[in-house]
């Protein structure tokens, strides 16, 4: 009998068991912030300081390198030689061309002596008019060809001359793409040169932002050399069409670096105040996903509890993200440990301090 009684106790405590909700655990601390005015958020665009002016440098002339006189990071001056090419075709084409020149000449002397004599003779009728038309001819056609042979002769020794690559202006080498003994064809690139003077920053816009930047907009440039030191700076010029694989826009950034040393190929950023209708920000480490996009844990006052609501998102900054659409400015967000909140999940509201916060509900819109 006891037995018996031992089982059903055991059966009706299992069924009550699984009848049962599971408990409650214990809330989670969490770190819960307001969304604060983003007219104090700035976009940062990191940045590489370029030239204003930075010419592809090329021979005029096909033809094998023979010497490479300067290497990347070296400064050059104007007309300095930076590379040379095997000059041997273009010396024989050059002495060849004046060759056909002193030929050419050699002509029209013989045939300016002949057209004198025919004058003397076309003077006591001992020749014809036509005769003496024809040696005009036979002039005027060799003075051509001197000067045809002469113009020959000063383009073969243009050509000598290209043989010797030249810096066009003062300047630093910024990369060499070609080395001695490598065959190079007329046009093709050896050196990038960044001339001296005026420095700019390169960025890149990305697609959403595009439309904000144009031409003349004022930004602020901050070196990796000098932190903290913000210099004026203007918007120079931003490509009209997108890279074809970042899908971004890239843009150049002028600015005065003053006494701060501003090398080319050094970091910088480059600061741009929000523009648009006034937005709030959240810290970027309050951003969740939700389907692919942006989302943030936001907590109910009245139970403490997070539910995860789909934001629009500006470009991001260097802390903080603005927030265009989908957030209002007095509700509470999660600020930190996004990724291990559930849904519906009890949260204990806490400060930076670790101090419990009182969650006020958010204010209701005005009406109109």
């Amino acid at each position: 009998m006891i037995p018996r009684l031992l089982i059903l106790l055991g059966a009706l405590a299992l069924s009550a068991c699984g009848s049962d909700e599971p408990a409650e655990g214990p809330a989670r601390p969490a770190l819960v912030v307001q969304p604060a005015p983003a007219s104090e958020v700035l976009s940062v665009y990191a940045g590489e300081v370029r030239a204003r002016n930075e010419p592809a440098l090329a021979f005029r002339i096909g033809g094998k390198i023979t010497r490479v006189q300067v290497d990347v990071g070296q400064a050059v001056k104007k007309g300095q030689a930076l590379a040379e090419l095997d000059a041997s075709d273009v010396a024989l084409q050059l002495e060849a061309s004046r060759a056909a020149l002193a030929s050419a000449e050699s002509d029209y002397s013989l045939a300016k002596s002949e057209l004198e004599r025919y004058q003397s003779l076309l003077d006591r009728q001992l020749v014809s008019r036509s005769l003496y038309d024809a040696r005009v001819s036979a002039l005027q056609a060799a003075e051509a060809r001197v000067r045809q042979a002469r113009a020959q002769a000063r383009v073969s020794d243009n050509q000598a001359g290209y043989a010797v690559l030249r810096a066009p202006a003062d300047g630093v080498i910024a990369q060499r793409l070609a080395d001695a003994g490598q065959v190079v064809a007329a046009g093709q690139t050896v050196f990038m040169l960044a001339e001296n003077g005026d420095r700019e920053v390169l960025i890149s816009v990305p697609e959403q932002s595009a439309a904000d930047f144009s031409p003349g907009r004022a930004l602020a440039v901050e070196l990796w050399s000098a932190p903290g030191k913000r210099l004026p700076a203007t918007l120079r010029e931003i490509s009209p069409a997108a890279d074809a694989q970042a899908r971004t826009f890239a843009a150049r950034v002028s600015f005065d670096a003053g006494d701060a040393r501003a090398e080319v190929g050094q970091s910088a950023r480059v600061y741009a105040l929000q523009d648009g209708p006034a937005t709030l920000s959240v810290p970027l480490s309050a951003l969740h996903q939700k389907d692919g996009q942006p989302a943030l844990w936001v907590v109910d006052p009245a139970t403490s509890t997070v539910r995860l609501k789909p934001v629009k998102t500006g470009p991001f900054g260097e802390s903080l993200v603005p927030v265009v659409s989908g957030l209002a400015p007095g509700e509470w967000i999660v600020a930190a440990g996004v990724h291990l909140l559930l849904e519906g999940q009890r949260i204990k509201p806490i400060d930076r301090e670790n101090r419990p916060v009182v969650l006020a509900p958010a204010a209701a819109p005005a009406a109109n």
